[in-house]
Formats: C-alpha cells, structure tokens, sequence
C-alpha cells in the first residue's frame, strides 16, 4: 500500500523551531504550501519504506508502511531511548563477561570492548550508536534492566506506551534470540520511534556524531568508532540516524534530514540481502524526491 501528501503546511515558526531543536542554522522557509511531488520516487529498493515531515510525521510516501519485518540494529535506536529516559548517564558500568559470546554467537557487529572495562553510559552510547556495538548494547541492558529480560520488557513497555502496535523487542540488539522470539517492527512505527529518539538532545548529539575518540582512561582501553551510517557521511543535511544489518532483515536504515530548513524523516527496510550502500542509495532517492522540488519552488535570496 502507497499513501501520497501533495501539500504540507510549514510556517516560518515551525521551521525555525525544528532547525534550533536539532542544531542546524538555516533560513527560514516562506509560510506557503510546499510542493511536494505527487509520483512516487523511483528506484526504491527498499519493500519496506516510508518518509514524513521531520516536524509532526506527515507521511509523504510510505511501501508496506504496516507491515512487520525483521529491523536488525535499528532496534538499538529503543535501546539508546529507554537508557536516555532512565537518565544518571554519567553512572560508569562494567563490561560483562558474556557480552563477548552474545555478539560471537550471532557474528554481531562490536565495539571493541572488553570484558571488564569500566566506561560510563554516555561513552556506551557512543559505542552502541556508532560502530553499533551489540557489546555496548548488552552492557547498557544489564546496566538499566534488571537483567536482559528486565531491559527487553522495558523495550516492548515503551513502544506500547507510543503506541507501537505493531512492534517487538526481543534482544537489545535486534539480533536473532535465541528462544526464537523475534524482534520486528513496521515502517510507520519506525518512524515514530525515529521522531521521539531525535526529540531528545544526548540521542540527537550521538546519532549525528561521525566519529568518537574515547582516550584510554584507568578502566578502559582507547577506542575510535566511526559511524556506520553511510548517509550520514555523504548527503548534505543528514544528522541521523541508525543502521541495522542481519541475514533476516537485510540492510536497512532509519534516517533524519534538515535542508533548508525543513526536516525529513525516513527508513528503508531490507534495500538490499547486506549492502549499506543499497540502503544509503535508496535513502536518497527518496529524499531527492522530496527534497528537488520544494528547494526549487523557494525563493533565492
């Protein structure tokens, strides 16, 4: 199923809001109807896809946006959300002796951390965020759980307090489980989810952040994580948001965009069997789609 917005209302005040909530300085739009296009993008690979306003979530088009797919590290974006709402993200927590063999067993994505370290929360997020460390991610669960059962609960309790209907956490990670539970979601949810991470300033901050240097210290190694968010590298405007990759949910990518402006939330879902590339690329079809028009139609100057 397609859904297609013609028009969108954006005023001066709303956009300068959005621009000064997520750190971007941009001029202000023109309070008028904005052009949006009425076909729908071409090339999308993606057979999950959806893309709204970054303001309130007016769809602007969406692919299977109902439907409930496997979403890999994406789940780690309701990881970083709970952790944040919990708040105390200065509390240093130990690396646990299984967090190597949870990421073994599944050939998870890593930080590089090692048992025993100590870091704080904040540099947790870093390393879930950045790398998409499902080591980070399973310390900050045992963290902020009371275990991984209490952590996951606390997942799937928020996504029914947003109203999430169609969305399971079954692993911090979004990595098969190993009780054959499964972690899924829809487009739609996604980005809802995707809207209330960005709303928060420590989630906005990590999520823009391309690369994050943490200096050996008394209960930690030195690490450097780069961002595996391709998009966030290469198109102008990008200050989000996650990646996700696994054999079930294939590559996909949640994504947040501001130019000119106006702010763009999206997510692709299964672009391609494990290209980012894929993903990037379909991330910005869309956006060109959406974005080509409207910056046209507005006044130089």
């Amino acid at each position: 199923m397609r859904t297609f917005a013609r028009l969108l209302q954006v005023s001066v005040a709303g956009a300068l809001v959005m621009a000064v909530s997520h750190g971007v300085t941009a001029a202000p739009v023109a309070s008028a109807q904005l052009p949006w296009p009425t076909a729908e993008p071409d090339g999308v690979q993606a057979p999950g896809a959806a893309l709204a306003d970054g303001v309130v979530g007016t769809v602007l088009w969406s692919r299977q946006a109902t439907t409930p797919v496997p979403i890999a590290s994406i789940a780690k974006v309701m990881t970083a959300l709970v952790v944040i709402n919990a708040g105390d993200l200065e509390r240093t927590i130990t690396v646990p002796p299984e967090s190597a063999a949870y990421c073994a067993r599944y050939d998870g994505s890593t930080a590089g951390l090692a048992p025993g370290e100590v870091l704080t929360t904040r540099q947790l997020l870093f390393a879930m965020v950045l790398p998409s460390g499902c080591d980070a991610a399973y310390t900050l669960a045992e963290g902020y759980g009371p275990g991984q059962d209490g952590f996951i609960a606390k997942m799937n309790g928020t996504a029914r307090e947003m109203g999430m209907m169609a969305t399971n956490f079954a692993d911090p990670s979004g990595l098969p489980n190993p009780d054959d539970y499964s972690t899924y979601s829809t487009p739609a949810d996604l980005l809802a989810l995707g809207l209330r991470a960005m709303n928060l300033p420590m989630f906005r901050e990590v999520a823009g952040t391309r690369d994050y240097h943490l200096p050996a210290g008394p209960g930690n190694r030195d690490h450097v994580w780069r961002t595996t968010n391709l998009l966030l590298r290469e198109y102008p405007g990008t200050i989000g948001i996650k990646t996700g990759s696994t054999d079930a949910a294939g590559a996909c990518l949640l994504f947040e965009t501001v130019r000119a402006g106006i702010p763009l939330i999206g997510v692709v879902l299964h672009s391609s069997p494990g290209s980012g590339v894929a993903a990037k690329e379909d991330a910005e079809r869309m956006l060109n789609w959406a974005y080509d028009p409207v910056l046209s139609a507005l006044p130089i100057g």
